[in-house]
């Protein structure tokens, strides 16, 4: 299985990232990081560092990409257009009443991706 991995922040992704690595070790499964949204170089250097090293720790290769321009749009674009079979992202807290409030780029791929998604919290 192709699965695309979205990071945007290290809080919210590492963990949808790290998911997909124990997933992918036990499945052989083909993992693309995909590293949205406008960061400055420093911080694009260090997200890819970090995930090199997720990857690295589950014992699995991994392609990383940078994606500009509209995070939510991209990650859809790019998981279609591409033909991965999943698409993982990671986003969603608990509201103080129990709900799960998410933000702005996971609500539109969960909207708009017409490949299976994933959310991590």
């Amino acid at each position: 299985m192709d699965v695309l991995v979205g990071i945007g922040s290290p809080d919210e992704s590492v963990a949808a990232l790290e998911r997909t690595a124990r997933q992918a070790a036990a499945t052989g499964d083909s993992v693309t990081v995909a590293i949205v949204g406008d960061h400055p170089a420093e911080a694009r250097e260090r997200l890819e560092t970090e995930s090199s090293s997720v990857a690295d720790d589950a014992g699995i290769d991994v392609s990383i990409r940078h994606l500009d321009g509209d995070p939510g749009s991209q990650l859809v674009d790019v998981a279609e257009a591409e033909e991965f079979d999943e698409l993982v992202i990671g986003g969603g807290s608990e509201s103080p009443m129990g709900k799960i409030t998410i933000g702005s780029t996971a609500e539109f791929v969960l909207l708009n991706a017409h490949t299976t998604v994933t959310l991590v919290r």
